[in-house]
């Protein structure tokens, strides 16, 4: 019997990555995804279709962050910034980060492993990329693990160790987009932008657009979404 994983996919092409890493070491993976009130609630189909081509089961919970705002991500009446080169990207902590939203989605998975017998929660966060959100940082994930173990009964009895596993937290885009490729994952499936159009399009102008096409430029590997109309 395969071990059994807790893999947080949103939809993107991290979490995307993350959950092939996974699945690549053996695992039985079980997919969470949120539905929480995220503007750009349209890469939760995008999850949907990962999910289908890796998961042993996926499922998507929902809460609703909007009763708290403070993000662009959340919240209208904040606008998702557009056109910032790396520099601004990189910079302070932007608007469109969600407040503890991985402590959130970590706490979930954490009960979801304890249910299905899981040891591994995988999370496709990233140190380079994002350095402006906390909830990214290499020290936030290693507290986060000490914390599981002693918040679960299967740590406390001794039973099972959890270890959150962060395989990108080091890469750059490009490094994982190449391996992405390289475990066969179809990025046509995924959806990165923040700020869609009412058909579900992408902006092409938000951060994470624009990260995503410095990735595949720097990757050597043309976008599939660029293909698509």
């Amino acid at each position: 019997m395969n071990p059994r994983a807790i893999c947080l996919l949103s939809g993107g092409v991290d979490s995307s990555t993350t959950l092939a890493i996974a699945d690549d070491e053996g695992f039985d993976c079980y997919c969470l995804s949120f539905d929480y009130g995220q503007r750009h609630r349209v890469e939760l189909e995008a999850a949907r279709r990962v999910a289908s081509a890796f998961a042993k089961e996926h499922r998507i919970v929902r809460i609703d962050l909007r009763a708290f705002g403070a993000s662009a991500l959340t919240s209208g009446a904040i606008e998702v910034p557009k056109d910032r080169d790396g520099a601004q990207i990189s910079t302070g902590i932007p608007v469109t980060y969600v407040p503890a939203r991985n402590t959130i989605f970590l706490s979930f998975a954490l009960a979801y492993a304890e249910v299905v017998g899981a040891s591994d929660i995988f999370i496709g966060v990233n140190a380079i990329d994002y350095s402006g959100y906390p909830d990214c940082r290499p020290e936030f994930i290693e507290a986060f693990e000490q914390m599981a173990n002693l918040a679960t009964k299967a740590g406390v009895e001794g039973t099972t160790r959890i270890s959150i596993r962060a395989p990108l937290i080091r890469m750059t885009k490009a490094e994982i987009i190449r391996k992405a490729a390289e475990l066969g994952v179809d990025l046509g499936l995924t959806f990165s932008c923040y700020d869609p159009d009412g058909r579900g399009r992408p902006c092409g102008r938000c951060d994470s657009c624009l990260l995503r096409q410095k990735g595949f430029a720097e990757a050597g590997i043309e976008d599939p979404l660029l293909a698509m109309p």
